[in-house]
């Protein structure tokens, strides 16, 4: 591909509020669609990425951009980041931002926020994306005039083999495969796509999300998961479809650290401790502690019956283990709540 160095933007973006300001109306968005990479000390997984976004068919017409949100990464992301700025093969406009606050969920608000297409395409820096990738998500836009966000499939790319068992919990790891057919999410069973592939209506997520998330995937001292619920959930809300396309196809690189034990089961009780703030949100009752109790019984339940079930298990058997991990942090899930309140949201009214 020939250098196409004069159609970079270059400069970093100065704030994360750079259009903290939007109301739906303002900021028209002047391409078609921004692929958005939020990373933490990426240096060696971008430029691979890139390359497969170098790659891209079928864009011919399309108005696009790649936008790296550096997540204040500690290794030489930055330096990365500069050197395919100036070196120009992408052949769209390469941007950057900074977000200083740690967190995948405050880099994705950054995206948002920065992002001058009318979609957003979420990529992981560990994700390849199909050749078509880019096609793919705006057609799938153009042809569903009321989704406002949609997945696809994503595979498994492992550095090792996988441990028996993984095949039960590989969607912890964002290995998804609904089918061939397009078919609607169910937010409020908390059945949703992951960020590692997520494409976004820009406008929906202005009009729905709040800027300050409640899962941003750390407390002090605790890792939870969720944070890539959580928008999709408020987008919900706003009567806007989620959707799975099987069209939209990616890989991810999962290295053999991921497959080992501990992480696995740290991993597990983190997607169990957001079940009750993901279940608040979801939830259109005012009475929130009986929320937190419907969470606390059924984890129960759930817990108890994976006990009898699996007997004394867990210890040879890495499946039950990190499944047991799930149960006891959704047992736990609401004393971790970090956000009991109902936020005013400019949604329409649901028929």
């Amino acid at each position: 591909m020939a250098e196409t160095k004069g159609n970079f933007s270059t400069p970093n973006i100065p704030a994360p509020d750079i259009f903290a300001s939007d109301t739906p109306g303002q900021n028209i968005p002047a391409l078609d669609i921004t692929v958005a990479i939020p990373t933490y000390n990426g240096a060696k997984r971008l430029p691979q990425l890139l390359e497969r976004l170098q790659a891209q068919v079928n864009t011919a017409g399309l108005r696009w951009e790649v936008l790296i949100v550096d997540n204040n990464s500690q290794d030489n992301t930055a330096e990365v980041i500069q050197h395919y700025q100036a070196l120009g093969s992408l052949g769209v406009p390469l941007r950057s931002a900074f977000e200083p606050r740690q967190g995948a969920a405050f880099a994705r608000q950054t995206a948002i926020q920065a992002a001058r297409g009318e979609w957003v395409g979420f990529l992981d820096d560990d994700n390849l994306p199909e050749v078509n990738w880019v096609a793919e998500a705006v057609d799938f836009g153009r042809r569903h005039g009321q989704v406002g966000a949609f997945g696809g499939r994503i595979e498994g790319c492992y550095e090792t083999t996988p441990p028996e068992g993984f095949e039960q919990i590989k969607a912890m790891l964002a290995i998804r495969d609904h089918g061939p057919e397009v078919i609607s999410f169910e937010p409020k069973k908390l059945r949703l796509p992951p960020a590692a592939s997520l494409v976004i209506r820009r406008q929906a997520w202005i009009d729905c999300v709040p800027t300050e998330p409640a899962l941003a995937g750390k407390l002090p001292g605790v890792f939870i998961q969720g944070d890539d619920y959580e928008p999709l959930l408020y987008i919900d809300k706003g009567n806007w479809q989620i959707l799975y396309n099987p069209a939209l196809k990616t890989y991810h690189q999962i290295a053999r650290q991921r497959f080992e034990r501990e992480y696995l089961l740290t991993l597990a009780r983190g997607c169990g401790l957001s079940t009750c703030q993901l279940a608040l949100i979801a939830d259109d009752s005012w009475c929130r502690p009986l929320v937190a109790l419907r969470v606390f019984v059924g984890s129960l339940r759930r817990l108890t019956a994976h006990l009898l079930h699996s007997r004394g298990k867990a210890n040879a058997d890495l499946a039950a283990a990190v499944q047991l991990q799930f149960h006891l942090g959704s047992l736990l899930s609401p004393l971790y709540v970090r956000r009991w309140v109902r936020l005013p949201l400019r949604l329409v009214p649901k028929e």
